[in-house]
């Protein structure tokens, strides 16, 4: 529910307590001063009346008494009533407001083509999505966790509630239109079954899937995980490395992938190069250097091999790929003369 409508309901609902609390002390007072009843006698003859419970008076009324009890009566019918109507619709109005929300977001997932799936928002599913959201990819994410959903749930996060094990919460998150799905669930059992329901379900998904023991690499491979990745591994290995050649990490640490204004390095689909220009034939013709300051050091072939610091005259073909470093502003301009963004 938005802000401003329950802000509106909440302020409603306050005038309508303090309505009832006036009548009571009213009430209280009327019953003490005309018909001189105790403070306890009083309070009850007040709650009874106003209730209509129908139990009997204290003390026989007079015609005062008589009077007083109408007019508290006729008050507290139209107030409760009013209260009464204020809370249902309230309890109501939520309730219709978050399946409104909860098929909004729907209606945005299975609009998604080429999307990523992201099982888990854990440390490692959160890291997943920034990096995404960063370049500005469509991802879906799928938590279990409810008080999570209700914390970060957003325009910009998209996320389904369930268990990713399970195929119809797969499919409900588009994975029949998806292109990948990085599983980063905390059990390695959990990540295995989602790996083997994912490529049952999308034979040709890229499937990228989390490992907590090296003995789930090979069966998480086996099971259609295209990558599995050992964070506990990578995270040994850079602190190591940091000991071993600590400036050089620390100038790779300083390379930005992602983000809109600090990327230094980008990688181009070389058939958008040919759609920019069909003359470039090799990596010499593409003439990056000088038309916008980026350095080409890596080239992926079309069989998927990749090669380190490219001779100039590779020949380019379909389907392959180049690895371009700059500072911010020069990959800036490889994507405003290519038309990449």
């Amino acid at each position: 529910m938005s802000n401003p409508l329950i802000k509106l309901f909440r302020s409603k609902i306050s005038t309508a307590l303090f309505l009832l609390i006036f009548v009571v002390i009213i009430g209280v007072f009327g019953f003490k001063i005309i018909s001189n009843y105790s403070w306890v006698d009083a309070l009850y003859m007040t709650v009874i009346t106003i209730t209509t419970v129908g139990f009997g008076e204290v003390q026989p009324l007079d015609d005062a008494s008589k009077v007083f009890t109408i007019f508290l009566i006729l008050s507290s019918v139209v107030i409760v009533g009013y209260a009464l109507t204020l809370i249902t619709e309230f309890i109501l109005s939520k309730n219709n407001i978050e399946e409104l929300k909860q098929k909004k977001m729907q209606k945005k997932i299975d609009s998604f083509q080429d999307h990523t799936i992201i099982c888990g928002y854990g440390r490692n599913g959160k890291q997943a999505a920034k990096k995404l959201m960063s370049y500005k990819k469509p991802f879906v994410v799928i938590e279990k966790d409810k008080e999570i959903i209700e914390k970060f749930q957003s325009e910009m996060l998209p996320m389904v509630h369930g268990n990713a094990n399970e195929d119809e919460i797969l499919i409900q998150s588009g994975i029949e239109r998806a292109s990948t799905l990085i599983s980063a669930l905390p059990n390695d059992a959990d990540n295995l079954f989602v790996v083997l329901s994912a490529r049952q379900i999308n034979s040709e998904l890229c499937i990228i899937s989390r490992a907590s023991q090296e003995t789930s690499y090979q069966k998480l491979k086996l099971a259609g995980a295209n990558n599995v990745i050992l964070p506990d591994r990578i995270g040994g290995d850079h602190m190591a490395s940091l000991v071993v050649v600590p400036d050089l990490i620390e100038f790779i640490d300083n390379l930005s992938i992602g983000g809109e204004d600090n990327v230094n390095i980008e990688e181009v689909n070389v058939d958008k190069l040919y759609n920019a220009s069909n003359n470039i034939q090799t990596i010499k013709d593409l003439d990056l250097r000088n038309k916008t300051g980026c350095t080409v050091i890596g080239y992926k072939g079309n069989n998927g091999e990749y090669i380190v610091n490219p001779e100039a005259e590779i020949k380019l073909t379909k389907n392959s790929k180049i690895v371009v470093l700059g500072r911010p502003e020069q990959i800036q301009k490889l994507n405003s003369v290519y038309d990449l963004d």
